[in-house]
């Protein structure tokens, strides 16, 4: 008898934001007529900077949902979140999918495809400007946001890697920073 618990604890769970971004239906023809099967396509975050994206296929779509959002459980990964926007410009490629990603002053909210938005508001940004260039098949978008986010560093990551001061590296931090720093002073 197996007496390891199996899966995360409900509590973890329970926390996640789970968003279906696209489900696809695929007709296999057979003799008698047609068999329908279902693919979908799902995004996992915590809203605070974990992300995690999964696809399932199966006869039913609630089952292809369910086994997409395991998958998508199981590949989370860390983002960096800078007050609740990037903290640099990033540009992802996936296949012939591209997505730019902006960081936003407070209050711009997150203007981007339906895709995409899912993506952002489950990992928890909450001001973000995006363009998906090339491929608009939710496959290749999802993949290039999530290469984009890879590509992320907080001010903090950067300063370790250099091997300088926080300080140093927000003096002279790129878009982001200034973008917050004209957003509190005309506050």
């Amino acid at each position: 008898m197996n007496t390891k618990p199996r899966g995360r604890k409900p509590a973890e769970d329970s926390q996640l934001i789970e968003k279906t971004i696209h489900i696809n239906r695929v007709a296999k023809v057979v003799k008698g007529g047609r068999r329908f099967s279902y693919a979908a396509l799902v995004v996992v975050g915590n809203g605070q900077g974990r992300i995690g994206i999964g696809s399932g296929k199966a006869n039913e779509v609630p089952e292809a949902v369910r086994k997409a959002t395991e998958r998508a459980k199981s590949s989370m990964t860390d983002v960096p979140l800078l007050d609740g926007t990037v903290p640099h410009v990033s540009l992802g490629h996936f296949g012939a999918g591209r997505v730019l990603l902006r960081p936003a002053s407070p209050g711009t909210g997150v203007i981007a495809g339906p895709a995409v938005r899912a993506m952002l508001d489950a990992a928890g940004y909450h001001n973000v400007l995006t363009k998906s260039l090339g491929s608009s098949n939710p496959h290749n978008v999802v993949r290039a946001t999530l290469a984009a986010l890879a590509q992320l560093e907080s001010p903090e990551m950067v300063a370790a890697r250099r091997g300088i001061s926080i300080d140093a590296v927000n003096e002279n931090h790129n878009v982001g920073m200034k973008i917050w720093a004209q957003a509190q002073s005309h506050s």
